[in-house]
């Protein structure tokens, strides 16, 4: 019962306002139990005067009546003196019991100009140091307040982070390009169609990120329109094996399938799951060595699909598994930026995923050992 009141507002701002009638009562009747004894006996002191003179035999219904106005003078005056006591007690008990609920708020609003003003390190402190199943509505605001707090702090660090990563991206292929130009300027490059070529590589990667940045941003903003149309898994599969197939003979990959059969259709956007695939075994061919293997797997998991790509190649390490789908991240530190890619494709897919109502993740034993891309997609969404 206790728990359930402390986890509950409602209840406690009902006990506390019978709280603050009760010890107003209490001060009332204490105090008017104090005060109407002593009041009565100060007033029935005057009556004195009239039993001393002896008039009591002809004069009593003088002396009941003013006997009963003394004893009403008497109670009215002990009733103030209480009322009063009774009310500076309950106003001093809904003081007290007001700043448990007016406080944190307080705090709330304080917090929140300092988080308005950029300083996303404000958290509010729990109230009473309470555990989260002992809080009531106003410690789940506190909580809630908080994590709002720490998921404008991760944005604003990503904003910064993705500030720095683009200028460095954007950097290196314009420092290349100056660098040609300048070589053609002074005479230390030949005009000639190679050196115009190389130029236009770089021009080529920059366009390629651009678009990549504009499309990121249109998934991750939800600026686009999913076109949901039953599809299905074997198709996508077999596009796949159509669009990429020839690569994989070109570099001595073997190409697998292993799909289960009569899988049901999905309600996707077909060209959007096109593009998560391709994305998965794009980089699985980019990161797997001549000779090696990559093996699509398609299977029905209870109300899922499950797509997987399992490749043999260079593997991902347990340090590197959460920071996959960052921006910008590449596992192969070794490689070019020419031939790692734009680093932003599997941040695309996973929000393309999301989109869809299902789940991207990525598994590997470590590195040299291959690694497993999978996603889950909804069978009704």
């Amino acid at each position: 019962m206790m728990k359930f009141i402390r986890t509950h507002l409602t209840w406690k701002v009902f006990l506390s306002y019978l709280l603050v009638v009760l010890i107003g009562g209490v001060v009332l009747i204490t105090a008017a139990s104090l005060t109407v004894p002593a009041a009565f006996e100060r007033h029935l002191l005057s009556m004195n005067e009239i039993v001393i003179s002896g008039n009591m035999a002809g004069n009593n219904e003088q002396m009941v009546s003013e006997l009963f106005s003394q004893y009403k003078t008497a109670v009215f005056e002990a009733i103030t003196y209480a009322t009063l006591a009774a009310l500076v007690g309950a106003v001093l008990a809904s003081f007290l019991i007001s700043r448990q609920v007016v406080t944190p708020t307080l705090q709330m609003m304080s917090l929140s100009k300092r988080i308005a003003e950029g300083e996303y390190k404000e958290r509010l402190s729990l109230l009473g140091g309470q555990q989260t199943d002992q809080i009531d509505e106003l410690g789940r605001l506190a909580l809630s307040f908080n994590q709002m707090a720490d998921k404008l702090e991760k944005t604003e660090t990503m904003r910064r982070e993705l500030i720095g990563d683009v200028t460095h991206e954007l950097r290196t292929p314009l420092t290349a390009v100056k660098g040609y130009l300048e070589g053609m300027a002074d005479g230390v490059l030949p005009a000639d169609p190679e050196t115009y070529q190389q130029i236009h590589a770089e021009i080529d990667r920059l366009q390629r990120l651009v678009n990549d940045l504009q499309e990121l941003s249109r998934v991750e903003a939800g600026a686009f329109q999913l076109m949901l149309t039953p599809v299905s898994p074997a198709s996508l599969i077999e596009r796949i094996q159509n669009t990429l197939g020839r690569q994989f003979e070109e570099k001595n990959i073997q190409l697998e399938m292993d799909i289960e059969p009569n899988l049901p259709d999905i309600t996707v956007d077909k060209d959007r799951i096109i593009q998560v695939l391709t994305n998965l075994v794009g980089n699985a061919l980019q990161y797997t060595p001549s000779g090696g293997k990559v093996t699509l797997l398609v299977r029905r998991e209870q109300s899922d699909v499950l797509f997987s790509v399992i490749d043999s190649g260079i593997g991902i390490s347990a340090d590197q598994i959460p920071l996959i789908f960052n921006r910008f991240y590449r596992t192969d530190k070794s490689r070019t930026r020419t031939s790692g890619g734009s680093g932003i494709g599997l941040t695309i897919a996973k929000a393309l995923v999301k989109v869809h109502g299902g789940k991207i993740w990525v598994e590997s034993e470590g590195e040299g050992k291959g690694s497993t891309f999978s996603f889950r997609i909804p069978l009704s969404k």
